[in-house]
């Protein structure tokens, strides 16, 4: 399902970004990130999202990214590392996981970042996560 179509989404109503490679759900503490089918996420994609997203929040805002996995697509796993190294208003990331070739995916980007990376088996657990951690405290 996608987080346009959950409960979650009515409530929060956020901000909506639409890039070539995806959509993107602005709330005030964390993104939701859905990638389209096919894509390939390499270092340009990534820099394109977060200027963009740099332009929508305040100076010294802290937001955790959430990456909902709906869809098929590969990642550079090093991209999290270089993400964490050049944008450090990403505190936290939780990756969302339907499928157990993601589960794998999501495991190997884990040992890339310096961060605190979670993988949830839903989109609430996620945002469950992302809403107590102790960076918003």
């Amino acid at each position: 399902m996608k987080f346009e179509d959950s409960s979650i989404y009515k409530e929060l109503n956020p901000e909506k970004l639409v890039l070539p490679f995806g959509e993107f759900y602005l709330t005030d503490k964390f993104i939701v990130a859905e990638i389209y089918d096919g894509e390939h996420v390499d270092w340009s994609k990534i820099e394109l999202l977060l200027t963009k997203i740099e332009s929508f929040y305040k100076k010294n805002t802290k937001l955790a990214y959430i990456s909902h996995r709906i869809n098929d697509y590969s990642v550079n796993p090093q991209i999290w590392s270089h993400w964490e190294n050049t944008f450090d208003f990403i505190v936290a990331s939780a990756i969302v996981i339907y499928k157990s070739t993601t589960l794998m995916n999501a495991s190997i980007e884990k040992v890339f970042a310096n961060k605190s990376l979670k993988r949830c088996r839903s989109l609430e657990e996620g945002i469950n996560w992302v809403n107590n951690l102790k960076e918003f405290a």
